[in-house]
């Protein structure tokens, strides 16, 4: 297929109902190292896959600020490669996790620690105000078995303040999403859900009906839980695509509230994963797809 397709053919979603973003934007994770463990990344190859991105359509970009190996940090590549920012580029974050000794995000920031940890993404990125913030809720854990109403509240202070325009929450079942929305408005839900592990139904239901973005972290299947390719590799043959290609338009597919922030530190995977946009599953391929 076509790697001239841009981020735009994907369709768009009206964020917390005042932000129109491209379906397909780009996860900053990977800038700064392949894993949480791995080598840093080379500094300059970040710089010019996120001016990639930006070139190609993508306006929606998610960060946070322990994406970060050794003195390589994925916000610091976001500022260099694009500020001054475009009017209509979108910078999400994530907080709640702290880095430990080794790099690791093992602990949990407390209500008091949150807005030390978005003022300090604020002055990185060189902004002034988050488009988005998420809660980042419990480690890498399945989602569940604690409350968010102080640390989500604490955040929503922020947002008072004008330091956020709008909020969501990551890795969290129904009863956490409807706690935070009994405390502020919640634009965006961020959980694991990919391809083969198609079973957050409840909370995309839950998104679906309050005009809420989903937005899935490993949406590849990331280092813990990835997608069988050899099990897309008939609908990939089909579309003369690759299986990465036909599980993000697989999830584009899946719903209209979905978007899709696949993270590389390689042009080629970005251009490969830019192509997906373009990418149409029809009836038979989904069915196959669910099968």
């Amino acid at each position: 297929m076509t790697t001239q397709i841009t981020a735009a053919a994907s369709g768009q979603f009206m964020l917390g109902g005042d932000r129109r973003v491209n379906r397909l934007g780009f996860g900053a994770m990977r800038l700064a190292a392949g894993t949480f463990t791995g080598p840093a990344r080379d500094p300059q190859t970040g710089v010019a896959v996120l001016r990639q991105a930006v070139e190609a359509g993508v306006d929606h970009i998610d960060t946070a600020g322990f994406y970060a190996r050794g003195e390589v940090s994925a916000n610091d590549l976001i500022r260099t490669a694009l500020a001054p920012y475009p009017a209509d580029l979108l910078i999400a974050t994530k907080v709640g996790p702290l880095r430990g000794a080794d790099g690791m995000p093992t602990g949990q920031a407390g209500p008091e620690q949150l807005r030390e940890l978005v003022t300090e993404d604020l002055r990185a990125l060189g902004l002034d105000r988050f488009d988005l913030v998420y809660l980042r809720v419990g480690g890498m854990s399945e989602p569940g078995g604690e409350s968010v109403a102080d640390r989500f509240a604490a955040l929503a202070e922020l947002r008072e303040e004008g330091l956020i325009r709008h909020l969501g929450v990551s890795n969290v079942d129904v009863a956490q999403l409807d706690e935070a929305r009994g405390i502020a408005p919640v634009v965006a839900v961020q959980n694991q859900y990919h391809v083969h592990r198609p079973d957050d139904a409840a909370v995309l239901a839950r998104c679906e009906a309050h005009a809420i973005a989903y937005v899935p972290f490993f949406p590849l299947g990331g280092g813990f839980d990835p997608i069988e390719h050899d099990r897309l590799a008939q609908v990939a043959k089909r579309h003369d695509a690759t299986t990465a290609q036909v599980a993000l338009a697989w999830l584009l597919a899946s719903s209209p509230n979905m978007l899709a922030i696949p993270g590389t530190g390689s042009p080629a995977h970005l251009t490969e994963n830019l192509a997906a946009a373009g990418l149409r599953l029809d009836a038979a391929d989904l069915a196959e797809l669910q099968a």
